[in-house]
């Protein structure tokens, strides 16, 4: 058994930059190197491109990137592990062979089958299912249809001698946990262990993002040019540091891992994942060297007998126009131009018998729309107008982008002309969560040519009595006689869950803790954040990790329908915390002079 297993990760969505891999490869000592790619809507593209062709649907970054690095891994025997099959596995795992063979490096690639529920929709859509947060019915047809597969197929593909791990739908940090798990031979009941793999998959999941990049205090971080893609070293009891490459940029420190431990989770306490429920309430994150931080305390319980399962179907159309529109007044007649547009196209819809739009949402970006109530930028001399819809019918967005450019010389002053050319009409996905029994699914791997079953482990049936209670809060001592923004007392970042989103927040100094806490009350996060909830089903849950002197909050229906449907500039909620941060905390005088 190893002492320590080196993994890095090289991607973070089908899209990332093509380098990080050589950078892992190159420069970090690797035993493995893992890919993330798939988001729902990714999953929902891919499917589009394997109606297309039938040769289609994975993401084929993953095989541009990694053939000229094949002759490398091969010697320097670095296994790989991705979700980059997304609905067609067999497909990217066949185009990579072939870069192997006209290599001449001989990887033995397998692919792990599973995941894809599309082909049962049928027999699913006869069970009665509801969406497991709205409660509607299950979409009478759906794009794609994939269940969040968990590690032990990944593991098991390993142990055929895989040297190359294909997979489609699995949880992001799968990818990670099942190298460890196999690396160190842990049992599927050593849940402190499978806690611990799956946050440090979860850590270094989305790349750069726990080495400085999308961080609070951004001017801290060097060289975003060359910024250092994640490596975790772990040891055999599953405690790991988190560092990069020795002379990359960026930055890595509690407080940059700490950002992305709260990113895109809901309870801290019961972090559901299909091998393990997590608690990473009590995980400590220590500065151990330059660039490296030391995890350790996640806590692990059985996870449930049952598989996510996100479907994407589609919901009519969606249309986006912008335009720049400068001058006098220019928020005013972007109001004017926009309403106009929206109303000019609304009464030839009815001219035609075709129904109204099924929703609108018109931004005037530079007039701080994001900010809601709090923008405070009202006398921009430009402003970006950006108008989005939502129709059943095609026809009625084609002409809907055909009769914006009447704005250019029948409507206001300044306006510049449409940004891009003639705005073009596409499909509007929409997401579909469900739950189903670990049982509907029937795990495969292919390998060499043969396919190999591959059953689940034993489950331990989950008691809510084992689940932790919540810690209690501590409170603030003394007295508040002054006030400051929370970004001098935290730092914050925040993602989507589907239309939910989240928002973690991080003290600085643990005494900043209890101000924090006692000012950002679930009633003050839904007023702060009332112009992105849903004026009926918005909510805010809050929970407290001491470990890490944070908060986390999870602001539910915040999305306008989430990244598939949004209409919304911000459809993932990624500038929520850059406006939270600018609340005022009241705290004493004392605390206020040290930060000014």
């Amino acid at each position: 058994m190893p002492k320590t297993i080196r993994i890095g990760c090289a991607s973070a969505f089908w899209g990332d930059t093509c380098s990080a891999a050589a950078q892992l490869v190159e420069a970090a000592a690797l035993d493995y190197l893992v890919f993330d790619y798939l988001a729902e809507v990714t999953m929902s593209i891919m499917a589009a491109a394997r109606m297309k062709n039938p040769l289609g649907g994975y993401a084929t970054d993953f095989v541009e990137v990694l053939t000229p690095l094949l002759r490398r891994l091969h010697d320097g025997r670095i296994r790989v592990i991705s979700n980059a099959g997304g609905v067609n596995p067999q497909a990217c795992a066949a185009a990579l062979q072939a870069a192997c063979d006209q290599a001449g490096v001989p990887l033995k690639i397998a692919v792990l089958l599973g995941d894809d529920l599309q082909p049962h929709f049928q027999q699913l859509a006869s069970q009665g299912i509801r969406e497991m947060f709205s409660g509607e019915p299950l979409p009478s047809a759906c794009v794609s249809t994939n269940a969040y597969l968990g590690a032990p197929g990944i593991v098991e593909a390993l142990r055929l001698g895989a040297d190359i791990v294909i997979t489609g739908r699995v949880v992001d940090s799968a990818v990670v946990s099942a190298a460890l798990v196999h690396a160190f031979g842990w049992a599927w009941h050593d849940y402190d262990k499978l806690a611990q793999a799956a946050l440090a998959g979860h850590l270094i999941e989305c790349g750069a993002q726990c080495t400085g990049g999308n961080f609070t205090d951004w001017r801290e971080v060097a060289d975003y040019e060359h910024i250092g893609f994640p490596i975790i070293e772990v040891s055999a009891d599953g405690q790991f540091i988190v560092t990069k490459a020795e002379g990359t940029g960026g930055l890595v420190t509690p407080l940059t891992v700490g950002e992305q431990l709260l990113y895109e989770i809901g309870n801290p306490q019961s972090y559901l994942l299909p091998d393990v429920t997590c608690d990473f309430s009590q995980v400590k994150l220590i500065q151990q060297g330059k660039h490296t931080v030391r995890v350790h305390g996640a806590k692990g319980l059985p996870p449930s007998d049952q598989y996510k399962v996100c479907a994407t179907w589609l919901d009519g159309f969606r249309c986006t126009a912008t335009c720049l529109i400068a001058g006098i007044d220019a928020v005013a007649k972007a109001e004017r131009v926009s309403q106009a547009i929206i109303n000019r196209t609304s009464q030839m819809f009815s001219q035609r018998g075709w129904a109204p739009f099924s929703e609108v949402n018109i931004e005037l970006l530079g007039s701080e729309a994001t900010y809601g109530q709090h923008g405070r930028r009202q006398d921009s001399r430009e402003v970006l107008i950006k108008i989005a819809v939502r129709h059943p019918q095609r026809a009625a967005l084609v002409l809907f982008s055909k009769e914006i450019a009447q704005a250019a010389t029948g409507m206001a002053p300044g306006l510049t002309g449409l940004v891009g050319g003639r705005p073009t009409v596409s499909p509007l996905i929409r997401l579909f969560s469900f739950l189903i029994d670990k049982t509907a699914c029937r795990l495969d791997i292919e390998l060499d040519g043969q396919h190999h079953p591959c059953a689940l482990p034993a489950i331990e049936p989950l008691e809510t009595a084992d689940l932790p209670g919540a810690p209690d809060l501590p409170k603030p001592q003394g007295r508040a006689d002054a006030s400051v923004p929370l970004v001098k007392l935290a730092v914050a970042r925040s993602g989507d869950k589907g239309n939910h989103s989240n928002i973690g927040v991080i003290a600085r100094e643990p005494e900043y803790l209890p101000w924090i806490a006692e000012a950002l009350t679930p009633e003050v996060m839904v007023d702060w954040m009332s112009h992105v909830l849903d004026p009926l089903l918005g909510r805010v849950e809050r929970w407290y990790l001491p470990g890490t002197h944070s908060l986390n909050f999870l602001l539910e229906n915040a999305l306008g329908g989430g990244g598939v449907a949004s209409l919304r500039i911000d459809p993932q909620g990624k500038a929520f915390a850059q406006q939270l941060l600018e609340i005022q905390i009241p705290v004493p005088q004392s605390i206020a002079d040290q930060l000014n």
